[in-house]
């Protein structure tokens, strides 16, 4: 029985393999130009040839620092560390006294996930995801429970694409991930340490402490009638030179949420894995690459040069050395060494590569996401940045809100209920929802602020009519709501006295307010 389970994963998985394989050179390719120090995407990487040189034919930096570039904005931000970029908001279900009750609640459960976060290795390890994800335009981040006494109750790591291979239900969501791993007894010990080996495998692993199998983690899909309802677990050790009458489980389990976070930065339809910026500027890249090493070329014989002498039984070339100071006897009445023209000058290559790299840079968005040189803006320059940040990374943020960070903050929060730091609610949209409070999020909210300000600015300017328009109350709160203030710092219920229109106006324009009559 146990056989037949193994046989079934097993050939689910080899198939979702070879759907990859077809991804694998264009990866390779990929990671060789604009990010070689990634380790071999393809399977053939098992052999953990780790620290090898892969950018012994690189001569352009330019892709690899756009990379890095724009990794590093994605960051800062959708998931800034040490920042609140995330938060949970009463539902639509609760009254506006309801909301009040609950509010200190949340506010205190988005802490205690935050500092779980921020105690965690997740910022480190997301940031390679954000690597894989710009250069190959698939990333995979594994999410377990640390456990009980570390600082955190959070452990990530950043799988490689060669480890993963991936499948995608009908609805476009990647629901059964594989994951391929070498592992030794000691590695095995650690991880599940409550599984049973067979004999042969341990007097193996005796006789070579280094020896390594192949683990083999699924998880798939639990389908009930509504639909998923958690996730199979199955850890087990499968290699073709132990063959299945050797191959063992190590671990089974049943999973709420998915420990497998695999998101993309875009997708063709009928594709799984998806495509990445670095894949459209591949072109400019490789030609970039090809005259920097041209122009290399070009300048060691410019330095050298080519040079022709008389074969006058005289001169012996083997002891000619062109350095600077050297003599170099002839015979009386020869020509001796006389340069060699070269028939071309590559008087084009700098237009040409600056052309190429300005390309590169807006293909990656370093042009567009760099950091500004100017010691400060106004706040319509904010605002302008802000709105451009958001057009720029608009798709490609909506797809990761669905595939990394609503899964991410979801299992986050399911780990920490079952281990009862939180309390016992669950985030379904109608009593508890999830609220993004990342810079990229908040661009949006940073306009609806400044149009709702402007509007009561100019509705104070109209005089007592313009001020009997404004509910200045319902203003001010909504204002706290939008800019995510603490929830301890709005008051839900409106008070007895009402402040005035003018004081409200005054605090937003910094000003005092005059009346200009009736227009």
């Amino acid at each position: 029985m146990e056989n037949d389970k193994l046989e079934k994963l097993v050939a689910r998985y080899q198939k979702a393999s070879e759907k990859k394989s077809n991804w694998e050179e264009h990866w390779r390719e990929c990671y060789e130009y604009a990010f070689p120090q990634r380790e071999n995407v393809s399977s053939e990487g098992l052999s953990e040839n780790y620290g090898a040189k892969n950018n012994l034919h690189l001569y352009d930096g330019t892709a690899p620092d756009a990379v890095d570039q724009l990794a590093s904005s994605l960051l800062a931000e959708l998931t800034p560390a040490w920042a609140k970029w995330f938060g949970l908001k009463s539902g639509s279900e609760l009254t506006e006294t309801e909301k009040t009750q609950v509010a200190p609640v949340l506010e205190k459960t988005t802490d205690i996930m935050l500092q779980n976060f921020e105690h965690s290795n997740f910022a480190v390890e997301i940031h390679q995801c954000y690597l894989d994800l710009v250069t190959a335009g698939t990333a995979c981040l594994m999410f377990e429970e640390a456990p009980l006494g570390e600082a955190s109750a959070f452990r990530f790591y950043a799988v490689p694409l060669r480890e993963i291979a991936i499948e995608e239900s009908a609805s476009g969501k990647i629901d059964t991930t594989f994951r391929c791993s070498r592992i030794n007894l000691g590695g095995i010990r650690e991880r599940f340490p409550e599984s049973e080996v067979p004999a042969d495998f341990l007097k193996k692993s005796e006789d070579e402490p280094d020896y390594k199998v192949r683990l083999i983690e699924a998880v798939t899909p639990r389908n009930g009638n509504c639909g998923a309802c958690g996730y199979d677990y199955t850890a087990f050790i499968w290699d073709s030179d132990v063959g299945f009458n050797s191959g063992f489980i190590l671990r089974e389990g049943v999973f709420e949420t998915s420990p497998f976070i695999n998101f993309r930065w875009l997708k063709a339809p009928g594709e799984i894995y998806g495509r990445s910026p670095v894949m459209k500027a591949l072109p400019d890249i490789k030609t970039a690459n090809k005259v920097v090493e041209l122009i290399l070329k070009n300048a060691s014989i410019s330095v050298t040069g080519i040079w022709q002498a008389d074969d006058d039984g005289v001169l012996n070339p083997a002891n000619i050395k062109l350095v600077p100071g050297a003599i170099i006897p002839k015979a009386v009445g020869s020509k001796g060494l006389t340069a060699l023209e070269a028939p071309g000058k590559f008087d084009v290559s700098q237009l040409v590569l600056e052309d190429l790299r300005k390309r590169i840079n807006h293909a990656l968005l370093a042009d567009r996401l760099a950091e500004i040189n100017t010691p400060s803006m106004t706040a319509t320059e904010v605002l302008e940045r802000s709105a451009e940040i958001a057009r720029i990374l608009g798709a490609s943020f909506g797809r990761l809100q669905s595939e990394l960070l609503t899964p991410l903050l979801k299992r986050a929060f399911c780990i920490l209920r079952r281990r009862g730091d939180v309390m016992n609610f669950d985030l379904d949209g109608k009593i508890v929802d999830l609220q993004y409070k990342s810079p990229l999020a908040m661009s949006q909210a940073r306009k609806d602020v400044s149009n709702v300000t402007e509007w009561i600015t100019q509705a104070a300017m109209l005089g007592a009519d313009g001020q009997a328009a404004v509910n200045m109350f319902e203003a001010a709160k909504w204002l706290g709501h939008t800019l995510n203030v603490p929830a301890s710092l709005i008051v839900e219920e409106k008070p007895a006295t009402d402040t005035g229109l003018a004081e409200l106006a005054s605090a937003i324009t910094g000003e005092a307010t005059q009346d200009a009559g009736v227009l």
